[in-house]
């Protein structure tokens, strides 16, 4: 996911502190959403092997799928940025979200 680890000291408002038998031990920064989905669709690429937008339609809808379970189109820009990662147009992506769900 993109996390990053730091002292608790260093925890800022944002951050998440872990505590291990009542004591801070690590402090843990999330990354944006923004950032979170960069980091899904590179690894969904590491995962296949290949661009995102070298594989065909079956398979780029089964992305779009995976995509919409882990929350990637509530993030701003996500239609644009998978649709782009994917080498199609918003357009071929909302029509891949309106057909799981016709």
């Amino acid at each position: 996911m993109g996390g990053e680890m730091l002292p608790p000291d260093e925890a800022g408002p944002d951050d998440v502190v872990l505590a291990w038998q009542g004591a801070d031990v690590v402090a843990v920064r999330l990354p944006q959403l923004a950032d979170s989905l960069d980091h899904i669709l590179a690894a969904m690429e590491r995962k296949r092997g290949k661009p995102l937008a070298d594989l065909d339609r079956k398979a780029k809808q089964e992305v779009v799928r995976i995509l919409e379970a882990r929350g990637a189109f509530s993030v701003r820009h996500g239609v644009e940025t998978v649709a782009s990662a994917l080498g199609v147009s918003r357009f071929t992506v909302y029509n891949y979200l309106n057909r799981d769900k016709a």
